[in-house]
Protein backbone atom coordinates (compact mmCIF):
# COMPACT_ATOMS: atom_id res chain seq x y z
CA UNK A 1 0.00 0.00 0.00
CA UNK A 2 1.41 3.40 -1.00
CA UNK A 3 1.78 5.95 1.74
CA UNK A 4 -0.18 9.17 1.72
CA UNK A 5 1.78 12.09 0.30
CA UNK A 6 4.30 12.97 -2.37
CA UNK A 7 4.60 10.70 -5.40
CA UNK A 8 1.44 8.63 -5.02
CA UNK A 9 -0.16 9.85 -8.26
CA UNK A 10 3.03 9.20 -10.21
CA UNK A 11 3.08 5.69 -8.73
CA UNK A 12 -0.53 5.10 -9.82
CA UNK A 13 0.36 6.22 -13.34
CA UNK A 14 3.41 3.93 -13.42
CA UNK A 15 1.37 0.97 -12.21
CA UNK A 16 -1.72 1.31 -14.36
CA UNK A 17 -1.59 3.87 -17.17
CA UNK A 18 -0.43 1.46 -19.89
CA UNK A 19 -3.23 -1.01 -19.15
CA UNK A 20 -5.84 1.71 -18.70
CA UNK A 21 -4.90 3.38 -21.98
CA UNK A 22 -5.02 0.12 -23.94
CA UNK A 23 -8.64 -0.49 -23.00
CA UNK A 24 -10.06 3.00 -22.44
CA UNK A 25 -8.29 5.47 -24.75
CA UNK A 26 -11.48 5.80 -26.83
CA UNK A 27 -13.28 7.47 -23.92
CA UNK A 28 -11.35 10.66 -24.68
CA UNK A 29 -11.91 12.98 -27.66
CA UNK A 30 -9.93 11.71 -30.64
CA UNK A 31 -8.50 15.15 -31.47
CA UNK A 32 -6.16 15.20 -28.49
CA UNK A 33 -5.73 11.61 -27.31
CA UNK A 34 -2.11 11.85 -28.40
CA UNK A 35 -1.63 14.92 -26.19
CA UNK A 36 -2.99 13.08 -23.14
CA UNK A 37 -0.76 10.06 -23.75
CA UNK A 38 2.34 12.21 -24.30
CA UNK A 39 1.65 14.27 -21.16
CA UNK A 40 1.25 11.22 -18.94
CA UNK A 41 4.33 9.46 -20.31
CA UNK A 42 6.42 12.58 -19.70
CA UNK A 43 5.04 12.86 -16.18
CA UNK A 44 6.04 9.27 -15.44
CA UNK A 45 9.59 9.95 -16.68
CA UNK A 46 9.84 13.36 -15.00
CA UNK A 47 12.96 13.81 -12.90
CA UNK A 48 14.61 10.60 -14.14
CA UNK A 49 17.65 10.19 -16.38
CA UNK A 50 15.32 8.88 -19.10
CA UNK A 51 14.28 12.51 -19.77
CA UNK A 52 17.86 13.74 -19.92
CA UNK A 53 20.24 15.31 -17.46
CA UNK A 54 23.10 17.70 -16.80
CA UNK A 55 26.16 16.00 -15.30
CA UNK A 56 28.47 17.80 -12.89
CA UNK A 57 31.88 16.63 -11.69
CA UNK A 58 34.65 18.09 -9.57
CA UNK A 59 37.45 17.88 -12.13
CA UNK A 60 40.89 17.22 -10.71
CA UNK A 61 39.62 16.69 -7.16
CA UNK A 62 41.81 14.31 -5.12
CA UNK A 63 38.75 12.98 -3.32
CA UNK A 64 37.26 11.51 -6.53
CA UNK A 65 33.66 12.32 -5.50
CA UNK A 66 30.68 10.80 -7.31
CA UNK A 67 29.24 12.86 -10.19
CA UNK A 68 26.08 14.90 -9.61
CA UNK A 69 23.18 14.37 -12.05
CA UNK A 70 20.49 17.03 -12.38
CA UNK A 71 17.66 15.31 -14.22
CA UNK A 72 15.36 17.22 -16.56
CA UNK A 73 11.70 17.67 -15.68
CA UNK A 74 8.62 17.34 -17.88
CA UNK A 75 7.41 20.94 -17.32
CA UNK A 76 3.81 19.78 -17.51
CA UNK A 77 1.07 21.45 -15.49
CA UNK A 78 -0.41 17.98 -15.01
CA UNK A 79 2.68 16.90 -13.10
CA UNK A 80 2.41 17.74 -9.38
CA UNK A 81 6.09 18.56 -9.11
CA UNK A 82 6.36 20.74 -12.22
CA UNK A 83 2.92 22.28 -11.77
CA UNK A 84 3.89 23.72 -8.39
CA UNK A 85 7.18 25.12 -9.71
CA UNK A 86 5.39 26.63 -12.71
CA UNK A 87 2.77 28.20 -10.44
CA UNK A 88 5.35 29.69 -8.06
CA UNK A 89 7.40 31.22 -10.89
CA UNK A 90 4.29 32.46 -12.70
CA UNK A 91 2.91 34.10 -9.54
CA UNK A 92 6.23 35.87 -8.93
CA UNK A 93 6.25 37.17 -12.49
CA UNK A 94 2.65 38.41 -12.29
CA UNK A 95 3.48 40.77 -9.45
CA UNK A 96 5.33 42.90 -12.02
CA UNK A 97 2.34 43.25 -14.34
CA UNK A 98 -0.73 43.29 -12.08
CA UNK A 99 -2.08 46.74 -11.26
CA UNK A 100 -1.86 47.63 -7.60
CA UNK A 101 -5.60 48.28 -7.26
CA UNK A 102 -8.44 46.34 -5.69
CA UNK A 103 -9.70 43.36 -7.69
CA UNK A 104 -12.68 41.08 -7.38
CA UNK A 105 -12.54 37.33 -7.94
CA UNK A 106 -15.54 35.85 -9.76
CA UNK A 107 -16.43 32.38 -10.98
CA UNK A 108 -18.58 31.93 -14.09
CA UNK A 109 -20.18 28.47 -14.27
CA UNK A 110 -21.69 26.29 -16.98
CA UNK A 111 -24.93 24.31 -16.38
CA UNK A 112 -24.65 20.54 -16.48
CA UNK A 113 -26.66 20.27 -19.70
CA UNK A 114 -23.86 21.99 -21.66
CA UNK A 115 -20.74 20.46 -20.14
CA UNK A 116 -20.34 17.63 -22.63
CA UNK A 117 -20.01 20.19 -25.47
CA UNK A 118 -16.83 21.45 -23.86
CA UNK A 119 -15.62 17.95 -23.00
CA UNK A 120 -15.69 17.02 -26.69
CA UNK A 121 -14.13 20.27 -27.90
CA UNK A 122 -11.82 22.06 -25.43
CA UNK A 123 -11.15 24.88 -27.90
CA UNK A 124 -14.65 26.14 -27.19
CA UNK A 125 -13.48 26.94 -23.66
CA UNK A 126 -11.26 29.68 -25.10
CA UNK A 127 -14.32 31.45 -26.44
CA UNK A 128 -15.89 31.26 -22.99
CA UNK A 129 -13.02 33.33 -21.62
CA UNK A 130 -13.59 35.99 -24.25
CA UNK A 131 -17.27 36.10 -23.33
CA UNK A 132 -16.43 36.72 -19.67
CA UNK A 133 -14.57 39.83 -20.83
CA UNK A 134 -17.57 40.82 -22.95
CA UNK A 135 -19.80 40.79 -19.87
CA UNK A 136 -17.67 43.52 -18.28
CA UNK A 137 -17.29 45.48 -21.48
CA UNK A 138 -21.10 45.58 -21.80
CA UNK A 139 -21.33 46.75 -18.19
CA UNK A 140 -18.83 49.57 -18.77
CA UNK A 141 -20.64 50.63 -21.92
CA UNK A 142 -23.98 50.87 -20.12
CA UNK A 143 -22.40 52.81 -17.24
CA UNK A 144 -21.17 55.47 -19.62
CA UNK A 145 -20.62 54.93 -23.32
CA UNK A 146 -19.15 58.44 -23.64
CA UNK A 147 -16.34 57.84 -21.14
CA UNK A 148 -14.99 54.71 -22.89
CA UNK A 149 -14.40 52.88 -19.61
CA UNK A 150 -11.91 49.98 -19.71
CA UNK A 151 -11.44 47.45 -16.91
CA UNK A 152 -8.62 44.93 -16.52
CA UNK A 153 -9.69 41.29 -16.72
CA UNK A 154 -7.64 38.11 -16.22
CA UNK A 155 -9.35 34.76 -16.77
CA UNK A 156 -8.26 31.24 -15.87
CA UNK A 157 -10.06 28.20 -17.32
CA UNK A 158 -10.80 25.23 -15.09
CA UNK A 159 -12.47 21.95 -15.98
CA UNK A 160 -12.69 20.15 -12.64
CA UNK A 161 -14.74 20.44 -9.50
CA UNK A 162 -13.62 19.29 -6.06
CA UNK A 163 -15.09 15.84 -6.71
CA UNK A 164 -13.03 15.47 -9.96
CA UNK A 165 -16.12 15.51 -12.19
CA UNK A 166 -15.88 17.41 -15.46
CA UNK A 167 -17.18 20.85 -14.52
CA UNK A 168 -15.91 23.61 -16.86
CA UNK A 169 -15.93 27.13 -15.44
CA UNK A 170 -13.96 30.35 -15.70
CA UNK A 171 -12.22 32.13 -12.83
CA UNK A 172 -11.98 35.87 -13.43
CA UNK A 173 -10.05 38.58 -11.64
CA UNK A 174 -11.45 42.00 -12.47
CA UNK A 175 -10.23 45.45 -11.46
CA UNK A 176 -12.64 47.24 -9.14
CA UNK A 177 -12.47 50.27 -11.36
CA UNK A 178 -11.72 51.36 -14.91
CA UNK A 179 -9.74 53.92 -16.90
CA UNK A 180 -11.78 56.38 -18.96
CA UNK A 181 -10.82 57.98 -22.27
CA UNK A 182 -9.20 60.85 -20.33
CA UNK A 183 -6.92 58.35 -18.57
CA UNK A 184 -8.66 58.96 -15.25
CA UNK A 185 -9.29 56.07 -12.86
CA UNK A 186 -12.98 55.60 -12.03
CA UNK A 187 -14.17 53.32 -9.24
CA UNK A 188 -16.66 50.81 -10.60
CA UNK A 189 -18.66 50.15 -7.47
CA UNK A 190 -20.96 47.18 -7.14
CA UNK A 191 -21.93 45.14 -10.21
CA UNK A 192 -25.43 43.69 -9.66
CA UNK A 193 -25.64 39.90 -9.45
CA UNK A 194 -28.72 39.92 -11.65
CA UNK A 195 -26.80 41.64 -14.41
CA UNK A 196 -23.83 39.25 -14.14
CA UNK A 197 -25.96 36.12 -14.19
CA UNK A 198 -28.30 37.10 -17.01
CA UNK A 199 -25.53 38.60 -19.15
CA UNK A 200 -23.44 35.46 -18.72
CA UNK A 201 -26.40 33.29 -19.67
CA UNK A 202 -27.02 35.32 -22.82
CA UNK A 203 -23.44 35.31 -24.11
CA UNK A 204 -23.08 31.53 -23.52
CA UNK A 205 -26.35 30.68 -25.24
CA UNK A 206 -25.54 33.03 -28.11
CA UNK A 207 -22.33 31.03 -28.57
CA UNK A 208 -24.41 27.86 -28.91
CA UNK A 209 -26.43 29.47 -31.70
CA UNK A 210 -23.17 30.40 -33.46
CA UNK A 211 -21.63 26.93 -33.06
CA UNK A 212 -24.76 25.01 -34.12
CA UNK A 213 -26.67 27.25 -36.56
CA UNK A 214 -30.12 26.01 -37.51
CA UNK A 215 -29.89 22.93 -35.25
CA UNK A 216 -33.43 22.24 -33.99
CA UNK A 217 -32.36 20.25 -30.92
CA UNK A 218 -29.88 22.93 -29.89
CA UNK A 219 -32.51 25.64 -30.28
CA UNK A 220 -34.89 23.62 -28.11
CA UNK A 221 -32.14 23.20 -25.51
CA UNK A 222 -31.53 26.97 -25.51
CA UNK A 223 -35.23 27.62 -24.89
CA UNK A 224 -35.23 25.07 -22.06
CA UNK A 225 -32.20 26.72 -20.46
CA UNK A 226 -33.80 30.15 -20.53
CA UNK A 227 -36.92 28.71 -18.88
CA UNK A 228 -34.98 26.52 -16.42
CA UNK A 229 -32.66 29.36 -15.35
CA UNK A 230 -34.91 32.43 -15.17
CA UNK A 231 -32.33 34.26 -13.02
CA UNK A 232 -29.43 33.43 -15.35
CA UNK A 233 -26.45 31.07 -14.99
CA UNK A 234 -24.73 31.00 -11.62
CA UNK A 235 -21.91 33.50 -10.99
CA UNK A 236 -20.02 33.71 -7.70
CA UNK A 237 -18.63 37.20 -7.11
CA UNK A 238 -17.88 37.44 -3.41
CA UNK A 239 -14.08 37.66 -3.01
CA UNK A 240 -12.31 41.04 -2.91
CA UNK A 241 -8.49 41.27 -3.12
CA UNK A 242 -6.82 44.54 -2.18
CA UNK A 243 -3.32 44.55 -3.72
CA UNK A 244 -1.16 43.19 -6.53
CA UNK A 245 0.67 40.65 -4.37
CA UNK A 246 -2.61 39.17 -3.22
CA UNK A 247 -3.95 39.01 -6.78
CA UNK A 248 -0.80 37.24 -8.05
CA UNK A 249 -0.98 34.62 -5.29
CA UNK A 250 -4.69 34.13 -5.83
CA UNK A 251 -4.33 33.54 -9.57
CA UNK A 252 -1.42 31.20 -8.89
CA UNK A 253 -3.68 28.99 -6.80
CA UNK A 254 -5.86 28.36 -9.85
CA UNK A 255 -3.39 28.44 -12.72
CA UNK A 256 -1.50 25.15 -12.66
CA UNK A 257 -3.22 23.43 -9.80
CA UNK A 258 -3.68 19.73 -10.54
CA UNK A 259 -7.17 18.29 -10.40
CA UNK A 260 -6.41 16.80 -6.99
CA UNK A 261 -3.73 17.64 -4.46
CA UNK A 262 -1.79 14.60 -3.26
CA UNK A 263 -2.53 15.31 0.40
CA UNK A 264 -6.19 14.52 -0.38
CA UNK A 265 -5.28 10.94 -1.31
CA UNK A 266 -5.56 8.92 1.90
CA UNK A 267 -4.56 5.51 0.56
CA UNK A 268 -3.72 3.52 -2.58
CA UNK A 269 -3.44 -0.27 -2.37
CA UNK A 270 -2.77 -1.04 -6.05
CA UNK A 271 -6.44 -1.52 -6.90
CA UNK A 272 -8.40 1.21 -5.09
CA UNK A 273 -7.76 4.89 -4.43
CA UNK A 274 -9.20 6.48 -1.30
CA UNK A 275 -9.44 10.27 -1.48
CA UNK A 276 -11.53 13.05 0.00
CA UNK A 277 -12.87 16.48 -0.90
CA UNK A 278 -14.77 19.25 0.82
CA UNK A 279 -18.35 19.59 -0.36
CA UNK A 280 -18.82 23.07 -1.82
CA UNK A 281 -22.36 23.47 -0.44
CA UNK A 282 -22.13 21.88 3.01
CA UNK A 283 -18.46 22.56 3.79
CA UNK A 284 -18.18 18.99 5.09
CA UNK A 285 -15.56 16.43 4.14
CA UNK A 286 -16.66 13.68 1.75
CA UNK A 287 -14.59 10.47 1.53
CA UNK A 288 -14.63 8.51 -1.69
CA UNK A 289 -13.12 5.21 -2.79
CA UNK A 290 -12.72 4.51 -6.50
CA UNK A 291 -11.30 1.64 -8.50
CA UNK A 292 -7.98 2.70 -9.92
CA UNK A 293 -9.15 2.79 -13.59
CA UNK A 294 -12.08 4.99 -12.60
CA UNK A 295 -9.73 7.30 -10.71
CA UNK A 296 -7.41 7.52 -13.73
CA UNK A 297 -10.28 8.49 -16.00
CA UNK A 298 -11.41 11.20 -13.56
CA UNK A 299 -7.85 12.52 -13.47
CA UNK A 300 -6.89 12.32 -17.16
CA UNK A 301 -10.08 13.92 -18.49
CA UNK A 302 -8.77 17.27 -17.24
CA UNK A 303 -5.51 17.24 -19.23
CA UNK A 304 -5.83 20.08 -21.78
CA UNK A 305 -4.73 19.83 -25.41
CA UNK A 306 -1.13 20.70 -26.18
CA UNK A 307 -0.42 24.47 -26.23
CA UNK A 308 -3.85 25.19 -24.74
CA UNK A 309 -3.84 28.63 -23.11
CA UNK A 310 -5.36 28.51 -19.64
CA UNK A 311 -5.00 32.25 -18.99
CA UNK A 312 -6.63 35.08 -20.91
CA UNK A 313 -5.94 38.80 -20.53
CA UNK A 314 -8.44 41.39 -21.68
CA UNK A 315 -9.14 45.11 -21.48
CA UNK A 316 -6.36 46.91 -19.61
CA UNK A 317 -4.50 43.61 -19.20
CA UNK A 318 -4.35 42.92 -22.93
CA UNK A 319 -0.88 43.07 -24.47
CA UNK A 320 -1.71 46.21 -26.45
CA UNK A 321 -3.10 48.24 -23.51
CA UNK A 322 -1.18 46.95 -20.52
CA UNK A 323 2.07 48.97 -20.60
CA UNK A 324 0.37 52.34 -20.94
CA UNK A 325 -2.23 51.48 -18.28
CA UNK A 326 0.54 50.39 -15.89
CA UNK A 327 2.31 53.74 -16.31
CA UNK A 328 -0.89 55.70 -15.69
CA UNK A 329 -1.88 53.70 -12.61
CA UNK A 330 1.66 53.89 -11.19
CA UNK A 331 1.50 57.68 -11.53
CA UNK A 332 -1.88 57.75 -9.77
CA UNK A 333 -0.46 55.60 -6.96
CA UNK A 334 2.55 57.92 -6.65
CA UNK A 335 0.32 61.00 -6.39
CA UNK A 336 -1.61 59.32 -3.56
CA UNK A 337 1.36 58.03 -1.55
CA UNK A 338 4.45 59.93 -2.82
CA UNK A 339 6.38 56.62 -2.91
CA UNK A 340 8.92 56.87 -5.72
CA UNK A 341 9.26 53.06 -5.92
CA UNK A 342 5.78 52.92 -7.43
CA UNK A 343 7.08 54.74 -10.51
CA UNK A 344 9.98 52.38 -11.10
CA UNK A 345 9.68 49.11 -12.97
CA UNK A 346 11.30 46.17 -11.19
CA UNK A 347 12.22 42.93 -12.93
CA UNK A 348 12.40 39.67 -11.05
CA UNK A 349 15.05 37.25 -12.20
CA UNK A 350 14.05 33.63 -12.61
CA UNK A 351 15.56 31.52 -9.85
CA UNK A 352 18.02 28.84 -10.87
CA UNK A 353 17.87 25.21 -9.76
CA UNK A 354 20.83 25.92 -7.47
CA UNK A 355 19.12 28.91 -5.82
CA UNK A 356 15.89 26.98 -5.25
CA UNK A 357 17.75 24.08 -3.62
CA UNK A 358 19.76 26.38 -1.34
CA UNK A 359 16.60 28.26 -0.29
CA UNK A 360 14.54 25.11 0.28
CA UNK A 361 17.10 22.77 1.86
CA UNK A 362 20.03 25.04 2.83
CA UNK A 363 22.24 22.81 0.72
CA UNK A 364 24.29 23.73 -2.35
CA UNK A 365 23.76 20.81 -4.77
CA UNK A 366 26.88 21.69 -6.77
CA UNK A 367 29.35 21.94 -3.90
CA UNK A 368 31.98 19.19 -3.90
CA UNK A 369 31.71 17.29 -0.59
CA UNK A 370 35.49 16.75 -0.57
CA UNK A 371 37.15 20.05 -1.55
CA UNK A 372 34.08 22.32 -1.13
CA UNK A 373 34.59 24.01 -4.50
CA UNK A 374 31.80 24.31 -7.06
CA UNK A 375 31.52 21.33 -9.40
CA UNK A 376 31.95 21.76 -13.15
CA UNK A 377 29.31 21.11 -15.81
CA UNK A 378 30.81 18.31 -17.90
CA UNK A 379 27.90 17.14 -20.04
CA UNK A 380 24.27 17.57 -21.07
CA UNK A 381 22.28 14.65 -22.48
CA UNK A 382 18.73 14.98 -23.82
CA UNK A 383 16.37 12.09 -24.56
CA UNK A 384 15.42 13.56 -27.97
CA UNK A 385 18.78 14.97 -29.09
CA UNK A 386 21.40 12.83 -27.41
CA UNK A 387 24.59 14.47 -26.13
CA UNK A 388 24.22 18.20 -26.78
CA UNK A 389 27.27 19.24 -24.78
CA UNK A 390 30.38 17.58 -23.45
CA UNK A 391 33.41 19.33 -21.99
CA UNK A 392 35.71 17.10 -24.09
CA UNK A 393 33.93 17.96 -27.35
CA UNK A 394 37.13 18.70 -29.24
CA UNK A 395 39.04 15.62 -28.08
CA UNK A 396 39.63 12.56 -30.22
CA UNK A 397 37.37 10.40 -28.01
CA UNK A 398 34.32 12.58 -28.57
CA UNK A 399 35.05 12.86 -32.29
CA UNK A 400 34.89 9.05 -32.40
CA UNK A 401 31.61 9.12 -30.44
CA UNK A 402 30.16 11.44 -33.08
CA UNK A 403 31.42 9.20 -35.87
CA UNK A 404 29.53 6.24 -34.41
CA UNK A 405 26.41 8.31 -33.67
CA UNK A 406 26.86 8.27 -29.88
CA UNK A 407 26.96 12.07 -29.75
CA UNK A 408 24.77 14.29 -31.92
CA UNK A 409 26.11 17.33 -33.72
CA UNK A 410 25.18 20.56 -31.92
CA UNK A 411 25.79 23.09 -34.65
Amino acid sequence: MAKKGTGVIKQILKDHFAGFWEFHYDRFPESYRGDIKETVEKTIRCGTRDMGYARYECLGCDGNPSPKFVCFTCKSRFCHRCGKKYTDEWSDKQQEMIFDVQHRHMVFTIPQQLRNIFYEDRNKLKELSKQVAEVFQYHNYHRSNKRGLRSGIITVIHTFGRDLKFNPHVHALVTEGALDNQNEWRSSGYIPYEYLRKSWQKVVLDLLKKWFPGNRKVNELIDDLYRGYPNGFYVNAEKKIKNANGVARYIGRYLARPAIAEYRIEAYDGETVHYWYEDHHTGKRVDKKARVYRFLFELLQHIPPKHFRMVGRYGLYSRRAHHKAQQILSLHAFMRTKQIALLLETKRKKKTYRQRMIESFEHDPFQCPHCQRQMDLVGIWHSDYGWIYHYMEDTEDVKKWREYGLVQQTG
